[in-house]
């Protein structure tokens, strides 16, 4: 490869060229390492400048509680404001992630997918593991569903209701349920969402194995 590191791909590069622009790309199934290196750069980035807002890019099916939890509190964590942008899909604890970024700066492409359902895990072992589990189990739904309450405005037990099997969202189905505030087709209609609420598009501002 000319120019660079021979022992990093195109995509080492791409991801770090958009680390530089505050941008960060969740793009797979959420597990440990993925989770540790966004967590990771949340932070670095929040070093760098705690007052800049983060964008944060999800095209995800979800997948594990534990390291989508550590995402969601280091989102909260920062002082910088979160971004959200739902591309493509947005399932699970990429739904989670999603509605959790900061008020009024959540956005979907027009054709983006979100998916929300209450968290799955097996059960095994002995009968009192599996009793062990299955409280862990209802301790992880009951606190998921009070956040996604929280970030969406609806009531949980609509959330519960409506999580009890899969429920899908078109981009602007999400918007009126809550889980994004804006649907946008171009960067420019970022720029305009944003204005009303006196932050640009890469502007600074300051900020206000069970598996999902």
């Amino acid at each position: 490869m000319n120019g660079g590191d021979s022992r990093l791909g195109l995509d080492d590069h791409i991801y770090r060229r958009l680390l530089g622009e505050r941008i960060i790309f969740l793009g797979s199934e959420v597990r440990d390492e993925n989770a540790n290196a966004i967590c990771a750069q949340m932070l670095l980035l929040n070093a760098e400048n705690p007052k800049q807002d983060i964008y944060l890019y999800i095209n995800s099916p979800g997948g594990s509680v534990d390291s989508g939890m550590a995402i969601y509190d280091t989102m909260q964590f920062i002082s910088n404001d979160v971004s959200t942008f739902g591309i493509g899909l947005s399932a699970s604890m990429g739904q989670f992630l999603l509605c959790a970024g900061a008020k009024g700066k959540r956005y979907a492409l027009p054709h983006a997918r979100i998916m929300m359902h209450q968290p799955t895990g097996g059960l095994g072992g002995t009968a009192s593991d599996i009793k062990i589990q299955a409280e862990q189990s209802l301790h992880i739904k009951k606190t998921m569903f009070g956040l996604i309450a929280q970030h969406t405005g609806q009531p949980v037990e609509q959330i519960e209701r409506d999580a009890d099997r899969d429920r899908w969202f078109t981009a602007e189905e999400a918007k009126e349920y809550g889980f994004i505030d804006h649907v946008v087709q171009t960067a420019d209609d970022v720029n305009g969402a944003a204005s009303a609420g006196d932050v640009g598009y890469h502007a600074s501002s300051e900020k206000g194995s069970t598996n999902a």
